[in-house]
C-alpha cells in the first residue's frame, strides 16, 4: 500500500506552525546584539505531526554568550555537539532525527582531520546509523575565536497520547 500520496495531501493541506526555539540554560549568543535579534536560534515547524527543526549555527559559546575553549579545536567542537544536543532536547529530539548539517570551519585544512575523527566518535557515540548528510565549508566565523560552526536540520513525527 503507498501512502505516499495521502501523507503529501494531508501536508499540503495541513496548517503549518512555526515558532523560534532556543535553550538559554546552555546557549545564548545574541546578548550583544541589538534587540530584538535578526535571527533565531533555531526554527521549529510544524507540519501535521511532522516536525522539522532548522538549527542556526551554533559554536562553542556559554550560557552567557561568552566563547569557550579558545584556540582549542577539538574542545570548541564537543561544546558545539553538546549546545546542539540541548537545544535538540529542548524540542523533544536527538542526534538520531538529524538528517543534515553544514559545517563551516576556520581553518579546513588544519583542522579537517581532526574535525572528521572527533565527528565519526560523536557520532558512534550516539549510535548513529545512517550518520547524517553533511557539508563541510571553510568560512570566516562570526567571532574571530571561533573555529567551528555547525547548522543542522532533524525531522520527527510528534507520537500522539495513544503512541506513546
Amino acid at each position: 500500500m503507498n501512502v505516499l500520496p495521502e501523507l503529501l495531501e494531508a501536508i499540503a493541506h495541513a496548517p503549518i506552525e512555526k515558532r523560534p526555539i532556543t535553550n538559554y540554560s546552555v546557549l545564548n549568543e545574541a546578548y550583544h546584539y541589538d534587540k530584538p535579534s535578526s535571527f533565531s536560534r533555531g526554527m521549529r515547524i510544524d507540519l501535521n505531526g511532522l516536525v522539522i527543526l532548522l538549527i542556526s549555527g551554533t559554536a562553542s559559546i556559554d550560557e552567557n554568550g561568552v566563547s569557550v575553549h579558545i584556540g582549542d579545536f577539538a574542545a570548541q567542537l564537543q561544546r558545539t555537539f553538546f549546545n546542539i544536543t540541548k537545544l535538540l532536547e529542548a524540542e523533544g529530539a536527538t542526534w538520531h532525527d538529524i538528517v543534515r548539517t553544514s559545517c563551516y570551519l576556520r581553518d579546513i585544512d588544519r583542522d579537517y582531520d581532526v574535525f572528521n575523527i572527533e565527528r565519526t566518535k560523536f557520532f558512534k557515540e550516539q549510535g548513529l546509523d545512517p550518520v547524517p548528510a553533511s557539508t563541510g565549508i571553510q568560512a570566516h566565523l562570526c567571532r574571530p575565536e571561533l573555529l567551528i560552526e555547525i547548522e543542522a536540520i532533524a525531522m520527527f513525527r510528534v507520537k500522539k497520547n495513544d503512541e506513546q
